[in-house]
């Protein structure tokens, strides 16, 4: 006797309430990082480090990467750092059309 493939659910709603309150804590503690006053090394590393986490979580639940295959998300990686290599290379270019303008 073979059994057939059970279908793969995807989260329900209280998870992505759940998801969302964690989204909005997250923020809330952002704007408390930036009211105190804290080193400007300090603080940007903790904004960084709080975004990070806050972009992880809505590409993980609100994109549905958590279910997905790996190997989606292990090709979106390389493809990231292409992209953050061509901006790069890029950026020098845009400062100097801007400053080619003029007044």
């Amino acid at each position: 006797m073979t059994t057939t493939p059970q279908p793969r659910h995807g989260p329900t709603m209280q998870v992505y309430v759940m998801v969302w309150i964690g989204l909005v804590c997250i923020v809330g503690a952002e704007v408390l990082l930036a009211y105190a006053h804290l080193r400007t090394g300090v603080l940007l590393a903790c904004l960084l480090a709080l975004a990070l986490v806050e972009a992880g979580v809505g590409l993980l639940f609100f994109m549905h990467l958590k279910y997905e295959r790996a190997r989606l998300a292990w090709w979106l990686i390389p493809v990231l750092l292409f992209v953050f290599l061509l901006m790069d290379h890029l950026w020098p270019d845009a400062f100097r059309l801007a400053a080619m303008r003029g007044p």
